[in-house]
């Protein structure tokens, strides 16, 4: 009796952790994750997490989070992530992508107040908790991390670190194409203005910006939108600043009267 219990249990717990990574579970969002967004090796997966223009879109939606969470226990990311680190070029598209307006519109998403709310609904599902649960608790896992040692990729890896080409490609890193636009970026004028122009766009924000945009607002968003107007805000400090003007000591001061003609 207690076996087939148990039996029952763990088919329940594979099916949930399946039907929530295939979309079969409650949807806590409008726009789950799909197969061609989600990266289909290791390579792919350190790609789009050392990428600043994207590497925030698992974590603002729960169903975003879970190949996630699949990928970083799986050790092959692990050694895909060490192979990208020795190579030159994975610091100059980090760098680019931190200078791109790009990134901060992927920060910004979290501004979002959808976002919390699909993660307190996750907080909410049991399904949740299953499928992470099951997914740092897999044998298979458990095994592949045991025996990375012996692991021919991470005998390359070691290798790799006394290869003379290595070491070159180093040393050249400099003098690519790739580094010299990097570092001539900030010296762009078109980078301040597309960043500039990203910041001041409200759209960046989602819903909050919106609040911002006065054109935007109506009905009950329009006191709150006027409010945060610079025109309205200048305005209301024109009483102010006339009377701060009136209290000027030299304003009040009587002038001395005009000598009588003799």
């Amino acid at each position: 009796m207690q076996i087939a219990k148990l039996t029952a249990t763990l088919i329940a717990t594979a099916v949930s952790t399946l039907a929530f990574a295939n979309g079969s579970a409650p949807a806590y969002g409008t726009a789950p994750v799909t197969a061609a967004a989600t990266p289909a090796s290791a390579e792919a997966w350190v790609a789009k997490m050392t990428d600043p223009t994207q590497n925030a879109s698992a974590f603002k939606d729960p169903k975003n989070f879970m190949p996630w969470l699949v990928a970083v226990t799986d050790p092959s990311t692990a050694l895909a992530m060490a192979n990208a680190g020795m190579n030159p070029n994975t610091g100059l598209k980090m760098m680019n992508g931190f200078m791109s307006p790009a990134s901060f519109q992927n920060y910004m998403g979290f501004a979002d107040p959808a976002v919390a709310m699909k993660w307190m609904g996750a907080a909410m599902d049991p399904n949740f908790y299953t499928a992470a649960m099951t997914t740092m608790a897999n044998p298979s896992t458990m095994m592949k991390v045991m025996m990375l040692p012996m692991d021919p990729r991470v005998m390359n890896m070691g290798m790799q670190m006394m290869n003379p080409s290595m070491m070159t490609s180093w040393m050249a890193a400099p003098m690519q194409p790739q580094a010299m636009n990097t570092m001539m970026a900030p010296m762009n004028p078109s980078t301040y203005t597309s960043w500039m122009g990203v910041v001041a766009n409200p759209k960046t924000y989602g819903p909050m910006g919106e609040m911002m945009n006065p054109a935007a607002a109506t009905g009950a968003a329009a006191p709150i939108s006027g409010m945060m107007n610079p025109a309205m805000m200048n305005n209301m400090m024109v009483p102010m600043t006339s009377m701060m003007g009136s209290m000027n000591p030299l304003a009040m001061m009587t002038p001395p009267a005009a000598p009588a003609a003799k």
